[in-house]
């Protein structure tokens, strides 16, 4: 396989990725006081593939698994926080390329290393790119969108800080340790 192709492992992972994040983000949302505003529990899952599985995967589930939840429940696609989706777990595997979980090892420093990605892409994202994009692209009021970003973010940001994690310690667990003399 060439370096710049998928492999079919990497694109069932994205399908599957993605359909998980419409059911998790249909039927395990927690609503806010906040409209249009959930405590999402589909961006740990995301933050676990694109650990596993690297950042065009996170991008790709990001970006197909909030597309389909919109069309589904909306009947229309709220392209702004599509985008940050995607760029959030573009960016979350991205930032931890070096965390090598398929290989059994998530420890303290990995841990660290994981939620401060998240963190950083998760702020960027809700706190920055999706108040903006909903102003330009929707002429939303401000005061509105920075309310809906803060609490979004805020809440994915633990969300993914608290489950995110139990499932990388709990991913690693199920495999071979890199330096075990059993190997797959």
């Amino acid at each position: 396989m060439k370096k710049n192709e998928i492999s079919i492992k990497t694109i069932v992972a994205i399908g599957i990725g993605s359909a998980v994040f419409v059911i998790l983000s249909r039927f395990a949302a927690i609503p806010t006081p906040v409209p249009n505003t959930s405590i999402q529990t589909s961006y740990a899952f995301l933050a676990l593939m694109a650990v596993v599985f690297g950042p065009l995967a996170g991008g790709l589930i990001g970006l197909i698994g909030h597309t389909l939840t919109d069309a589904i429940s909306y009947g229309s696609v709220w392209w702004s926080w599509v985008i940050v989706s995607l760029f959030v777990g573009f960016t979350i595997g991205l930032l931890t390329r070096k965390i090598q979980v398929k290989d059994g090892e998530f420890n303290k420093k990995d841990i660290i290393r994981f939620n401060i990605s998240q963190v950083i892409a998760q702020a960027i994202g809700w706190f920055v790119l999706a108040p903006v994009l909903d102003i330009l692209i929707y002429a939303e009021p401000a005061n509105k969108v920075f309310t809906q970003g803060i609490v979004a973010g805020i809440s994915n940001i633990l969300t993914v800080g608290i489950i995110g994690t139990i499932l990388l310690i709990a991913y690693a667990k199920t495999q071979s340790k890199s330096n075990s003399l059993i190997k797959e």
